[in-house]
């Protein structure tokens, strides 16, 4: 990358931006921070308010759900950061972390429902999807703003050191 386009990757983002990535951020930390350090009670209530949705996944693990708890907050970190900072190009690794964790994470539940009720089936998947409606609207919003939107185009890298 050319330090011409390493400079335009530097800009900042919206507070639109800033605010939905925390959000994200806040989300994960919340799962990560019960799943590290009560993986038993988030095996058995997670997402709560009288579902339990894990332990439909049965065995217990406490390695993998302590797992599951660690990469959350690793994930709210980075999003945090994001969002904090308003640095375009760490929000869009952020948003592409989000991404990556989550569409292979929604795809395997998707494929995954049996003991569900219907009504918990269609509960978690409306989470997944605007889990996903979110970082959708985040890289809208990035792609909007990106920092050399509007800089008018110079010249070819190689016209220069000619």
């Amino acid at each position: 990358m050319t330090e011409s386009k390493i400079a335009a990757t530097s800009g900042t983002t919206s507070m639109a931006t800033r605010v939905l990535l925390g959000f994200l951020a806040l989300v994960e930390a919340v799962v990560g921070v019960w799943a590290l350090f009560a993986p038993e009670g988030f095996y058995r209530n997670f997402p709560g308010a009288g579902q339990a949705w894990v332990s439909l996944l049965p065995p217990y693990n406490e390695h993998l759900i302590t797992d599951v708890g660690e990469l959350s907050l690793a994930l709210a970190v980075v999003l945090a950061a994001a969002a904090v900072t308003g640095q375009w190009l760490l929000s869009v690794v952020a948003l592409a972390a989000f991404a990556v964790y989550t569409v292979p994470h929604m795809i395997f539940h998707s494929f995954h429902l049996e003991g569900f009720t219907t009504a918990e089936a269609i509960s978690q998947m409306v989470g997944f999807v605007l889990q996903l409606l979110l970082g959708a609207l985040v890289a809208w919003l990035l792609w909007r703003h990106r920092p050399w939107r509007d800089r008018p185009r110079s010249a070819p890298d190689h016209a220069i050191r000619a």
